[in-house]
């Protein structure tokens, strides 16, 4: 099959990244690899190193660069946003409350979408609102499967515990009660990307009054279905 596109300096690139695909490669490999001369093979990978789709490890060997980590993460969250106002709608409808979808963003998590409960006392997180890591049962969700190292930095100060982590990774769910502001209980359960990889947590939220000091319990498995939904269609599409 004839893999030109017709634009000679695009499918030489594209061979570059490509042959970084499977691991870090110096500039012989990278003619090994691609067939390219080395003067060219050179050229365009300091060319795609300046774009930053390519970089160097401690070796000096050429490898994938972090503009493509960010540039896939953009398609991820776009393609994760289009299937999610459904998904949480119907969320809420099963549950009676509000239903939200958190990813993270460094040390806060980011209410990206969000369908509020119709009428009476509702937990309202409007989108686009940054809340801590440090509480609540997305947070737990959004930290319980990250690196050992980051997972330690991430505890310090927070609300829970590593125990309580190990045990929403047992369960693949996790529940607050007054944790992040009084009053207030939640449900929430990872979403995962192709890799799988926790990409985002979806939660329902309200009063303790009505989830109870058990809200598991009550919206665990709802919370569930909806984050491999969501999970299914990253999944289809990538």
């Amino acid at each position: 099959m004839d893999n030109s596109s017709g634009v000679g300096v695009l499918d030489k690139a594209a061979l570059v990244l490509s042959a970084l695909e499977s691991g870090p490669a110096t500039l012989a490999g990278l003619v090994a690899a691609t067939g390219l001369a080395r003067p060219t093979a050179h050229r365009l990978a300091v060319a795609l190193e300046h774009h930053r789709m390519v970089a160097r490890d401690m070796q000096g060997r050429f490898i994938l660069g972090p503009r493509l980590a960010e540039l896939a993460a953009a398609a991820g969250e776009d393609r994760l946003l289009a299937t999610a106002g459904p998904v949480l709608t119907h969320l809420r409808d099963v549950t009676g409350e509000s239903a939200q979808l958190y990813r993270r963003q460094g040390d806060m998590r980011i209410c990206v979408a969000a369908a509020e409960r119709l009428s009476g006392l509702r937990d309202t997180v409007p989108v686009g609102s940054t809340l801590t890591m440090k509480a609540g049962s997305s947070a737990q969700i959004l930290m319980a499967w990250e690196e050992p190292e980051r997972l330690h930095r991430g505890l310090q100060g927070a609300r829970f515990t590593a125990t309580a982590l190990s045990g929403v990774r047992r369960r693949g769910w996790s529940q607050s009660i007054g944790e992040r502001e009084p009053g207030v209980a939640s449900v929430s359960a990872p979403v995962r990307g192709p890799s799988n990889r926790v990409v985002a947590a979806v939660s329902v939220s309200g009063p303790i009054e009505r989830l109870s000091r058990h809200p598991g319990r009550m919206h665990a498995q709802a919370v569930i279905d909806a984050a491999q939904r969501l999970s299914e269609a990253l999944r289809r599409s990538a």
